[in-house]
């Protein structure tokens, strides 16, 4: 088996979890990891017993992909080196801190030929997995993620931070392109956007409201998609999704579906049937990471790809716009 040579660049908080992953990861030899805090790479090195590189070239030479897994910050200038030397890069969201950065990142790596995945990891989350034979033109969109205060991401906007999951997975349903956007938002404990609510449009007539906060008594993400003769309702915290159609009143009910009766009048009658699909065992991070080392060893598109982390930012970098130029100085 064709093994891919990788290295990890960041090793915080989820360049240390990259690094547990990809040790697991069969078809996947990491070699070595990186980071500008020489003492932190050590620490983390020495508990997974992996090289650690002082210098991110050191690294290149040895390496055929890097997993980008810094803060958001330092993503333009690490996915540019990583990028100039040749290597294929997994990149955590968002892609960059800019969209000129992250246009600019995505054109270099499209005229390289080189494979860059971003890291948005809800799109493998077991709920969203589960679902993917049941989602199908969604009409409307609610999403509610809420946090609990942590400091760690406090250095940007919640769309930025949570927020832009739900954008990314909204905007790969609806096959549709953002024709307006409506967004409020405060800071409450930190210098950044605390808590944000949009609505989005889209030229088919579809609509998102999302809404992310990082100050919640308690977590909660869930997604809820309202589409012709059906309701999906997904919880990503449990990895857990719920199905409710409308069904013709003839139409057999299928072994597991648990059928609520009929509702509706004469020709329009139809049956209202509950589903709960099997619940994919599967670790988000370790499939994502997987997905992406074989889609390089087979030349194949990322699930994520640079275009879309693109999308993403464009669209969050717009809500956080909208919610700076509304705000009103009351003093």
């Amino acid at each position: 088996m064709k093994e891919l040579n990788i290295g990890v660049v960041g090793t915080g908080h989820l360049g240390k979890l990259h690094t547990k992953m990809f040790k697991e990861i069969e078809n996947c030899n990491l070699v070595g990891i990186n980071d500008s805090n020489i003492e932190q790479a050590k620490v983390v090195g020495k508990e997974f017993d992996v090289n650690v590189f002082e210098s991110i070239n050191d690294l290149l030479i040895k390496v055929e992909a890097v997993s980008i897994a810094a803060t958001t910050s330092a993503h333009y200038d690490l996915a540019k080196i990583c990028l100039d030397k040749g290597k294929h890069i997994f990149i955590e969201k968002p892609i960059t801190a800019t969209i000129p950065q992250a246009e600019e990142i995505v054109e270099m790596a499209e005229s390289l030929k080189l494979n860059m995945q971003v890291g948005h990891i809800e799109r493998f989350n077991p709920a969203l997995v589960s679902m993917e034979k049941y989602i199908n033109d969604p009409k409307f969109i609610q999403t509610d993620r809420l946090a609990q205060f942590n400091p760690r991401g406090t250095d940007v906007a919640v769309v930025l931070d949570l927020m832009i999951h739900d954008i990314d997975i909204i905007l790969s349903l609806i096959k549709s392109k953002v024709k307006s956007i409506e967004a409020s938002g405060v800071a409450v404990v930190s210098d950044n956007l605390d808590i944000a609510n949009a609505r989005i449009q889209f030229e088919n007539g579809a609509v998102a409201n999302v809404t992310a906060s990082r100050i919640s008594q308690k977590k909660m993400r869930k997604m809820r998609i309202f589409q012709r003769d059906g309701y999906v309702a997904l919880d990503f915290v449990t990895g857990v999704s719920e199905v409710y159609t409308l069904l013709p009143v003839d139409q057999k009910v299928k072994e597991g579906s648990i059928s609520f009766g009929e509702i509706g009048v004469g020709d329009k009658k139809k049956r209202l049937v509950y589903e709960q699909p099997e619940q994919k065992e599967i670790n988000a991070l370790k499939y994502e990471l997987q997905l992406y080392v074989n889609s390089v060893l087979h030349k194949e598109k990322p699930v994520v790809t640079g275009s879309d982390g693109l999308r993403a930012l464009r669209v969050a970098k717009i809500i956080i716009d909208k919610i700076e130029n509304s705000r009103v100085d009351l003093n």
